[in-house]
């Protein structure tokens, strides 16, 4: 599987920015598809999870609760992080992750995930 992500950018705080990743490859053999993030000198987070095989349940980090959305277009194999009312503390270089393995939930320990992408960076000021 090849993951490219787009999108990033410079915001002011308040701001929104819609971060995309395009799937290709083994795209439907994918069962989680993620958003991470990691901020200079942090390790790399979970933003957002998307469970494939329960139907599209999504998971987020408390962090970003009623600020980020994650969805998918299934037709165009594209993930996406649609992220409002940026704040500086989400500065970082933004990842997307996927997993082709069946699990009950999907991880949200980068470790557990087989594809990533190069990342896109966001700056929030």
């Amino acid at each position: 599987v090849q993951l490219v992500e787009s999108g990033g950018g410079s915001m002011q705080t308040g701001g929104s920015l819609k971060l995309s990743c395009s799937v290709s490859g083994d795209a439907g053999g994918q069962y989680c598809l993620a958003w991470f993030r990691q901020g200079p000198g942090q390790e790399r987070e979970a933003v957002a999870l998307l469970d494939l095989d329960e139907n599209g349940s999504t998971s987020y980090a408390d962090s970003v609760k009623g600020r980020f959305t994650v969805s998918q277009d299934s037709a165009k194999n594209i993930l996406y992080l649609q992220m409002n009312s940026l704040k500086p503390e989400d500065t970082a270089m933004y990842y997307c992750a996927s997993d082709n393995r069946l699990r009950a939930t999907c991880p949200g320990s980068s470790g557990q995930y087989r594809g990533w992408g190069q990342g896109t960076q966001v700056t929030v000021s």
